[in-house]
């Protein structure tokens, strides 16, 4: 491009005109970079703004450099304490919870909340629902009170007699069937066989001697 400049300019007739104009210009380094002046500010306001912001801005580029010092400072310290990332990360959610109720949002929704419930806690609707449900309880309880009463006692009276009702039914049974049985022609046949068998052996026993 420099070359191609070059012979454009060797075979201009007015060569080395422009150059020489453009070197006799004066350029102002602060003029170029600058912008004009804002609507309603002098040209010493807009200075005075202007080293203002970069006095601020040099602020700024300063305490990067010392936060960035402090925390390799503090990187250091956990290090040498044997604090793992977990241990910070739970310092900073309490930190976080902690900033989170002490916040004027969270107040106004606990102060809230509290509202609700004691319109809640105080309506005709909760209180008569509360004292259905102590009244269900308390016949429940004493349902479950009764039956386990009526238990203890059944299992007091089996230990106290504890063969009293098998003996009676043992007799009023035997009391029954035994005439019955008497009665029976098997029985009157049994007792039949066992006479004729006494008298054989009386028979035998006497015709020995």
């Amino acid at each position: 491009m420099e070359s191609a400049n070059q012979d454009i300019n060797l075979n201009s007739p007015n060569k080395g005109l422009l150059s020489d104009a453009m070197t006799d210009v004066p350029v102002d380094s602060a003029a170029a970079a600058r912008t004009s002046a804002p609507e309603g500010l002098t040209l010493a306001e807009e200075e005075e703004l202007r080293s203002e912001l970069a006095k601020v801005e040099e602020e700024i580029g300063t305490l990067r450099q010392v936060l960035a010092a402090k925390e390799r400072h503090c990187g250091e310290l956990k290090r040498k304490l044997g604090l793992t990332p977990l241990d910070g990360l739970k310092q900073n959610l309490s930190k976080s919870w902690h900033d989170v109720q002490v916040s004027n949002a969270y107040v106004k929704t606990s102060e809230k909340l509290g509202e609700w419930n004691d319109k809640v806690t105080q309506s005709d609707f909760y209180k008569k629902t509360q004292e259905t449900l102590s009244q269900a309880g308390q016949k429940t309880s004493a349902a479950l009170s009764n039956v386990g009463s009526a238990i203890s006692r059944k299992l007091g009276d089996m230990r106290a007699h504890p063969f009293s009702h098998s003996f009676s039914s043992y007799s009023i049974r035997h009391s029954i069937s035994m005439p019955a049985m008497r009665n029976s022609a098997t029985f009157k046949s049994f007792e039949d066989r066992v006479g004729t068998i006494k008298t054989s052996i009386r028979a035998n026993g006497l015709s020995d001697m």
